[in-house]
């Protein structure tokens, strides 16, 4: 009889186990299979931000592990596109922006690269025209010219002429053309008083910026007729004072465009700063003698990227 009572629960026993563990097992499922989910989302997710990671690396040339260097780049290089676009306002303005220039004049008037290289080399002519603006023709006309050869040059202008044309002097700038200072009245200044000096030079600069609001960096006095007032206004002004090395004595031989390049090819040398006029025979001599200079492998220096300081 205890036998069978032992046995009875026993079994009983056994029957509560077995629906004890049935619910447990029903559970533990639905929990792994949560478990499993749970790990592989974050899992497909990190392979999703990966990809993306790799192509937003591959755009800025870097990767995850350099994440806050690329930032720091990309800090940096917005600083310097800045800088840069702060350069390029102030030369749009026409100030000095230093870094730019890469050639110079010496004490002889001629013009010299800052380092001789392939891209600034020593075989250059600087070209200049003297005493206008004067005629939309003739300007058009060296306008043209100079465009054929990709070269440009410095106008020294007199203010009475501006005064009288100022859209001739707006003509000269619109098409790229450089301004010089010429003084006012075209008069010899070695021969003037200190304070007329001051006013031929300052009224002219003046009447230029007011017209194209740029301020010339050149000065140049009539028939180079210059002294220490000239040269003190010059550095005031920050205005480098230019006379020539080459005259092209147009305004000797008048009304003969071959005396013009006769006389320019005679002289020529290495840096030459040449010296013009805005007349007929000039411009009609002009596409020829830039020809000419060509050939015999000049090129013609910009004169934006000649520094205001003789050295």
């Amino acid at each position: 009889m205890m036998k069978s009572k032992t046995a009875a629960c026993m079994l009983l026993s056994l029957l509560i186990l077995s629906a004890c563990s049935s619910p447990a097992t029903n559970q533990s499922a639905p929990a792994e299979s949560t478990s499993q989910q749970s790990e592989n989302a974050p899992a497909a997710s990190s392979t999703d931000n990966e990809g993306a990671a790799t192509d937003e690396a591959s755009s800025n040339g870097s990767d995850d592990t350099t994440a806050a260097g690329s930032t720091d780049a990309t800090a940096s290089s917005t600083t310097g596109g800045a800088a840069t676009g702060n350069n390029e306002g102030t030369a749009a303005t026409g100030d000095k922006a230093e870094a730019a220039y890469t050639y110079h004049m010496n004490k002889s008037y001629n013009i010299v690269p800052n380092e001789e290289s392939e891209a600034t080399p020593k075989k250059v002519v600087l070209l200049t025209f003297d005493d206008g603006p004067k005629d939309e023709k003739m300007i058009n006309s060296m306008m043209d010219t100079l465009d054929k050869h990709n070269a440009k040059a410095i106008f020294f202008v007199n203010g009475y002429r501006i005064k009288s044309h100022p859209e001739l002097l707006k003509l000269i700038h619109d098409r790229g053309g450089v301004i010089g200072n010429h003084t006012y009245d075209h008069i010899v200044l070695k021969k003037e008083s200190k304070a007329k000096v001051t006013q031929q030079i300052e009224d002219t600069q003046t009447l230029i910026e007011k017209t194209i609001n740029v301020s010339p960096r050149f000065l140049r006095a009539p028939n180079g007729a210059t002294n220490d007032t000239v040269h003190e206004l010059a550095k005031k002004h920050d205005m480098l004072y230019m006379n020539w090395s080459v005259g092209s004595l147009d305004w000797v031989n008048q009304k003969d465009p071959d005396a013009v390049i006769t006389n320019v090819m005679d002289q020529l040398h290495s840096g030459s700063i040449i010296l013009m006029h805005e007349l007929p025979w000039t411009v009609e001599a002009l596409d020829r003698l830039l020809t000419k200079l060509e050939a015999k492998g000049y090129t013609f220096v910009d004169p934006n990227v000649i520094d205001n300081k003789v050295q």
